[in-house]
């Protein structure tokens, strides 16, 4: 079994690049050697298939993970619905809940990767069901995080509101990533230093914005050193 603590990979947003992160993350640490592994425990927004319902991000982590795993311990629980996933599993009669989905983490955990990494959905305080909250599995794995900032007009509020909930919570946050979803963003240096200012973390990279970024393009942009 694995030793290390998995990563949990938070951003201050939902469509800020979470997913692309997290393959880059992965693929650096399998270019690093590494043994590597992913969990996103939720997903909203699948697609039927003649295999069950894929959800395109879990698909694009299961692409960077080196063990064999099957799709559904990548995501144990998928919904159709682009929608909150906690309104998605009232509609589908689902009962979501950290104690149904931690087991479920615990497996692909218990299967030894030297790289683990579990994405949320949307931002930090994503409801489950009425008590609790995404950021609940986080909490019950003691597991460092990782925050994507998504940086367009708002991330440093955004940035700087995260990370005091997740110090809230008990949980440190290990990193951030930079990740530009605006290209055309004002004052982009500016905004940059700020946010390494007042976040005063580790930033293992500032990731530009590319259409359809690929993982193996991240790899330039990002430094793992600080998670190993």
């Amino acid at each position: 079994m694995s030793s290390q603590k998995p990563f949990f990979i938070t951003g201050t947003d939902t469509e800020i690049g979470k997913t692309t992160i997290a393959c880059g993350l992965l693929a650096a640490a399998k270019a690093k050697g590494l043994s590597t592994a992913a969990v996103k425990p939720v997903a909203s927004g699948c697609e039927k298939t003649v295999e069950g319902l894929r959800n395109e991000d879990a698909l694009a982590l299961w692409e960077h993970c080196s063990l064999p795993l099957a799709y559904a311990e990548i995501n144990p629980i998928a919904f159709e619905p682009a929608i909150a996933p906690h309104i998605a599993a009232q509609e589908a009669r689902v009962n979501l809940s950290a104690v149904k989905l931690l087991p479920a983490i615990q497996v692909v955990l218990d299967k030894g990767a030297d790289f683990n990494v579990i994405e949320g959905a949307g931002g930090w305080r994503v409801p489950l069901n009425d008590s609790e909250y995404l950021s609940d599995l986080a909490k019950n794995l003691k597991a460092p995080v990782i925050l994507v900032v998504g940086v367009r007009l708002g991330c440093v509020s955004h940035a700087l509101l995260t990370k005091q909930a997740i110090e809230q919570d008990g949980l440190q946050v290990i990193a951030w990533v930079a990740n530009i979803v605006d290209p055309n963003m004002s004052r982009l240096d500016e905004n940059l230093l700020t946010l390494h200012t007042h976040l005063a973390l580790p930033c293992l990279g500032v990731v530009p914005y590319i259409e359809n970024i690929k993982a193996e393009q991240i790899i330039s942009h990002i430094d793992i050193t600080p998670l190993l």
